[in-house]
């Protein structure tokens, strides 16, 4: 007999498989549940377009739905997109509840699933395992809730918070098992962004390299040049690089110096300035949500990762560490800029996880923002 906390346990386990592939749907699992307590279909959201994991679920139990109970993370969508709406799939079905984790923040939905589902007789749940939803869904949630990408800001460091020797060398600071771990990330996010600062320094290509993803949103590789102090023959601008690349300056449109990038297949934005020669980092990740990318992750250097820290658009923090003490006035640290001037002003990381990876460690949080 299956009680409602192992169903929970399965649902995730299912959802965790789609980890490379939803996006630009969120991640879900759902299990069918007869009154005796056993499973009687289970699935999982695969890649946009096919079908979700409800549909999968039910077409499992068949028959043995009707009467059943039906556990899932996400609240059933409502609406019509590349596939019918779970919440009149269920209802058809014949189900008696559906257990769910969290509502849908997705307007399409956004409680409309629920309504229906209660509409046709069948009885709803919501808010079990809800901290666990949030966690994996994180992309999908702040996308849905801000119209922006979820921003993931990584780093690799010396304990003492250095990326690279006072000679500029980063070449390795951490351990290979960090690296691949932060490959691994990549695969996850729709996009990689960088600063000029580390396009000159480290001409990085920004591509995926695990062969993990396969989602139907192309991987965008973004650069930010204010005062566009890069040239189009970088690694990150190949137009033999699976994906797209992205420049966005704060150089005026009609710039000549704009032309050779365009004619390299380049997507140029050239968007708004905060501050002369700096770019309106809200104004680039809308454009970005605007196209479907759920998550970024934020690779590049200190000025730039300071920039979207100070802005408020940084939503979780992945650092690895290495057992490395490099000091020096000079060395590159992890965030640079002005700093912030209080210890009541800084963005403090909440709901910590930390893990031993090869011969340093992993940490990672979610940004929370200063009181006001």
């Amino acid at each position: 007999m299956t009680d409602l906390a192992s169903a929970f346990e399965r649902v995730f386990e299912l959802a965790e498989r789609g980890r490379y592939s939803t996006s630009p749907n969120p991640r879900v699992g759902a299990v069918v549940v007869d009154a005796a307590g056993a499973v009687v279909g289970e699935g999982w959201h695969e890649r946009a377009g096919s079908p979700h994991a409800e549909a999968v679920a039910l077409a499992e139990a068949g028959s043995r739905a009707r009467g059943a109970t039906v556990v899932v993370n996400l609240e059933p969508c409502a609406h019509h997109g590349r596939t019918p709406p779970c919440a009149d799939a269920l209802v058809a079905a014949g189900v008696s509840r559906v257990v769910f984790s969290l509502l849908d923040p997705d307007p399409r939905t956004a409680g409309k699933g629920r309504e229906r589902l209660r509409a046709g007789g069948v009885a709803t749940e919501t808010g079990a395992f809800a901290e666990r939803a949030e966690r994996l869904n994180e992309p999908f949630l702040t996308a849905a809730r801000s119209g922006r990408p979820f921003v993931h800001l990584k780093w690799g460091a010396s304990l003492d918070g250095k990326i690279a020797t006072v000679s500029g060398r980063s070449r390795w600071v951490t351990c290979e098992e960090a690296r691949a771990d932060g490959m691994r990330l990549r695969e996850e996010c729709d996009a990689i962004l960088v600063g000029a600062g580390t396009v000159l320094a480290d001409d990085p290509a920004l591509t995926r390299r695990a062969g993990l993803n396969r989602s139907v949103v192309p991987h965008r590789r973004v650069v930010v040049d204010g005062r566009l102090r890069v040239t189009g023959d970088r690694n990150v601008f190949s137009p033999r690089a699976p994906g797209e690349a992205w420049l966005a300056t704060a150089v005026p449109e009609g710039d000549p110096r704009l032309a050779p990038f365009r004619d390299a297949g380049v997507r140029v934005l050239s968007l708004p300035s905060t501050t002369p020669g700096r770019v309106d980092l809200a104004a680039l990740l809308a454009r970005l949500g605007g196209e479907e990318a759920r998550s970024l992750l934020l690779e590049g250097g200190g000025e730039t990762s300071f920039s979207f820290l100070e802005s408020g658009l940084v939503d979780r923090v992945t650092a690895y560490y290495a057992p490395l003490l490099l000091g020096g006035r000079e060395t590159p640290s992890a965030l640079a800029g002005a700093g912030f001037p209080s210890l009541s002003s800084a963005p403090r990381l909440s709901h910590l996880e930390v893990e031993p990876l090869g011969d340093g460690f992993r940490v990672t949080g979610r940004v929370g923002r200063p009181a006001a």
